[in-house]
């Protein structure tokens, strides 16, 4: 098929109000399976938060915590709490509005995907939902039957965004210039690499921050949920 329109949607807190990262860990915390009390595992999630908005997060540092909850759980067990996930916390917060600006430029016939840096294991049944297959995730790395820990790859994080958006463009035969449009819907700074590729930035739900450059740069803004669910800046 040849698309004359990419668009790339960032997940956390610009398609759903809340981060899908931090909320599966204070899931599995508050369930018990976080390998700590749940205290404790809170605790260290809501520090990567802080961190996060801050700036100062790096991958491995998520990583760290985020993709030991899944090396510590059998992925039988993993696969039915996700199950219960998506029914209690991701479900309710998917809204018509987001799934309205989805299914508008898929009708389109743009070539659409979901680049987040939520790993591949939470995010990719979100994607289904939304009914966008291309899915652009820091990738868990998988080896005879459970996770490691270890990220694979490049992390779809910063910088990383657009490394890993160019390659997947590159497997399809196409460069980011091929197209007539692009655009990249984003609530965060730490995805200005990826909004400064496209012709067509975004800033969805923005932080202040983001708003502040936006409104300098002139950049469209889009505000589709009333607030955050959860910690942002």
């Amino acid at each position: 098929m040849n698309y004359k329109k990419l668009v790339l949607f960032d997940l956390d807190h610009t398609l759903l109000p809340i981060d899908s990262d931090y909320q599966w860990a204070n899931f599995l915390a508050m369930a018990g399976h976080a390998g700590t009390s749940p205290e404790e595992a809170i605790k260290i999630n809501n520090d990567l938060m802080e961190r996060y908005n801050l700036e100062i997060l790096t991958a491995n540092q998520s990583a760290e915590f985020m993709l030991k909850l899944l090396s510590i759980n059998s992925t039988y067990n993993l696969a039915l709490w996700h199950e219960e996930f998506m029914r209690d916390i991701v479900r309710p917060n998917i809204t018509e509005v987001a799934i309205k600006l989805v299914q508008n430029h898929l009708e389109s016939n743009a070539l659409c995907a979901i680049v987040t840096a939520t790993n591949n294991f939470v995010t990719e049944p979100i994607a289904r939902a939304f009914g966008i297959k291309n899915l652009i995730a820091t990738e868990a790395e998988y080896v005879r039957g459970r996770f490691t820990g270890k990220i694979l790859g490049t992390p779809s994080f910063r910088e990383g965004k657009v490394i890993r958006v160019k390659k997947w463009l590159s497997t399809l035969g196409y460069k980011i210039n091929d197209f007539s449009s692009s655009f990249f819907y984003s609530d965060s700074v730490n995805d200005l690499p990826l909004m400064e590729l496209v012709t067509n930035p975004i800033a969805t739900n923005p932080n202040s921050k983001l708003r502040s450059i936006a409104i300098d740069r002139k950049w469209e803004i889009l505000d589709i949920f009333n607030n955050s669910k959860d910690f942002k800046s």
